[in-house]
């Protein structure tokens, strides 16, 4: 690999492309319906908290390792501690895993694509101005989704177009994209939340989602937020493992998650000032929205009140495609950094031993959802918390005890006064917390 392909240029795009990972689909897609189902402002509360508390030093665990290691997920492991070289199958499982995660994302970011097309063409809402409704708009979801070829041709160009980003490499590839991209996503977000505060009772809708109710809180909810944080944050996926790889020496990686982290927040609380004042404006409130449904079918019915309902409508699904596009080049770069690695390849022929197969796989995923949901299942309820577990038993019990320290002080350069805490909460705290998100499938 050549210098340029094995380090950020700079630091803002160093920072663009690690939100560009973090900040995806988890955010955009998947938070709105889990505060919706967690109270809304409870639940937020209880985000911010597992991001601040629990995220920021997993995060730090996975930023040491990966800078320390400066190879793929694998190697990082035996790079940072010799002696310890059967830990590598952490870094395995975690490539295993994004790489099936990619299957499935890849067919979630082919719906996005389709959605975009579809809103700009108008097919979206032909025929349905006049008397919009979820069950409409439900119905054109499973057209989508699963009706014919449709899902098949848009996650086949997902796909390619991810695999020519990704044969950029690091600096013209990833890093050039999320410059661009990052950017795009923040302005769009913002249009999003001054339309939406104009809306009839976007005070309602403000208030559901910033003034907490805490008897709203169970057990479950916690587990929710404590796996929204992790889901949000990539975490566990090999993802900030192997882009700290790329950071240069001088990164001051408690700096960088702080700042990913509260971007990753801002993402999120920009979402729920878009999403509730709508759903509330316009009587939603009570449809039962959640994940897919709330994305592809209730959130069509808000633009089709609105003037210029082709705009917005192709605004908010370009926002989608840019989430799911950060989010599925940070993943599949997982893979192919492993791959290079491991099997001496270059740089083109590492993403083309890696993308083919993705290509093929995506494509039956996206002709079958019991496939999809499978993936879905494995990934995020199991193989995921396994993997978190896993960097966190290593960092803290097992690398040298000075990993943490010269990592987060940069061999002594600066200070950082919060290695013991972190030290703390990746023993102890972390693993047991992820372990119950783990097991809370049979409780």
């Amino acid at each position: 690999m050549s210098a340029g392909d094995t380090q950020f240029f700079s630091k803002i795009g160093l920072i663009a492309a690690t939100v560009g990972s973090a900040v995806g689909l988890g955010n955009i897609w998947r938070f709105p319906a889990e505060a919706q189902a967690g109270g809304g402002a409870a639940f937020l509360v209880l985000y911010i908290l597992c991001v601040l508390i629990l995220g920021i030093p997993v995060m730090l665990a996975e930023f040491s390792l990966g800078r320390a290691g400066r190879t793929d997920a694998i190697g990082s492991f035996s790079a940072v501690s010799p002696k310890h070289k059967k830990w590598s199958c952490v870094g395995g499982l975690a490539v295993v895993t994004a790489f099936l995660i990619a299957i499935f994302y890849m067919v979630v970011a082919g719906w996005t694509l389709e959605y975009l097309f579809e809103s700009l063409s108008g097919g979206l809402y032909s025929g349905n101005t006049a008397n919009p409704s979820s069950e409409v708009f439900a119905t054109k979801m499973e057209t989508y989704i699963s009706g014919g070829w449709h899902p098949l041709i848009f996650t086949v160009v997902m796909v390619l177009i991810n695999l020519a980003i990704l044969l950029g490499g690091v600096t013209k590839g990833i890093e050039r994209l999320s410059n661009i991209l990052m950017p795009l996503l923040f302005v769009i977000l913002l249009a999003f939340c001054i339309v939406s505060l104009t809306l009839p009772k976007a005070g309602e809708g403000l208030v559901y989602f910033f003034r907490p109710d805490f008897s709203r809180v169970t057990p479950s909810v916690i587990l929710s937020a404590l796996g929204q944080a992790f889901f949000s944050l990539s975490l566990g996926m090999g993802i900030l493992l192997t882009y700290s790889s790329y950071y240069p020496p001088e990164t001051r990686l408690v700096r960088t998650a702080g700042t990913v982290s509260f971007l990753s927040i801002l993402v999120a609380v920009m979402m729920g000032i878009i999403i509730f004042p709508a759903v509330m404006s316009f009587g939603l409130a009570d449809h039962g929205v959640a994940g897919t449904t709330l994305v592809f079918s209730t959130l069509p019915e808000v633009f089709v009140r609105l003037p210029l309902t082709w705009l917005w409508s192709s605004l908010f699904f370009l926002l989608l495609t840019i989430a799911a596009l950060t989010s599925t080049v940070s993943i599949a770069e997982v893979v192919i950094r492993c791959v290079q690695d491991r099997l001496k390849l270059s740089r083109r022929a590492a993403c083309y031993w890696v993308m083919v197969p993705i290509l093929v796989l995506s494509s039956v995923c996206s002709l079958s959802m019991g496939m999809f949901n499978f993936l879905d299942f494995l990934t995020a309820e199991i193989l995921l918390p396994i993997a978190a577990i896993g960097v966190c038993v290593f960092v803290g019990w097992i690398a040298p005890k000075s990993l943490l320290t010269n990592q987060l002080t940069n061999d002594g350069s600066i200070r950082s006064r919060i290695i013991g805490l972190c030290l703390f909460i990746i023993r102890y705290v972390a693993p047991a917390l992820i372990f119950l998100v783990l097991i809370s499938p049979l409780l």
